[in-house]
């Protein structure tokens, strides 16, 4: 046997015979359509029934690997239900980076407040969204203004004296 002949034997073993391919194919296509083997149609045969939307959105999202996305975005929109709304007036959530939830908060007071509020956070987040995958929070104040950059910015210090 020539070299061409023994390629072509090791392609027809390996993906088999085109034409056996094709009975395969139409065989599986008739049991997915829910057909009896006569050709006619069975009423409640497989696949034949509608799926609701938020089953098939469900089973999409599943199979391609939303649910995390999906459940991270859900919880920075329902920020107010977690924390309360009192307490959503002076926070936000700025995102999530690395199972950590990131939290920025109108002032310092607030800030050390949400710290103490941590557990019974974690606690509310690890119970309605576990897909989510946070495993932290990290609470930050706000961010004095820094007199490094632009046009007038000298080198030195800068003012000690108001945000010691």
């Amino acid at each position: 046997m020539t070299e061409s002949q023994n390629v072509y034997l090791r392609l027809k073993a390996a993906f088999g015979d085109p034409s056996s391919r094709a009975a395969t194919w139409r065989a599986k296509k008739t049991r997915a359509l829910g057909r009896d083997g006569d050709g006619t149609s069975i009423p409640y045969g497989l696949g034949r029934d509608p799926h609701g939307l938020g089953d098939v959105m469900s089973s999409l999202s599943t199979e391609l690997g939303w649910t995390s996305s999906l459940a991270k975005s859900d919880l920075l929109l329902a920020w107010t239900e977690i924390a309360g709304p009192e307490t959503a007036e002076h926070s936000r959530p700025i995102g999530i980076t690395d199972s950590v939830l990131t939290v920025q908060c109108d002032s310092t007071a607030w800030a050390t407040q949400l710290r103490h509020m941590r557990v019974l956070i974690m606690t509310t987040i690890a119970q309605r969204y576990p897909d989510a995958g946070i495993e932290s929070i990290r609470f930050e104040a706000p961010h004095a203004p820094s007199w490094k950059r632009g046009s007038r910015s000298i080198p030195g210090r800068g003012p000690r004296d108001t945000y010691g």
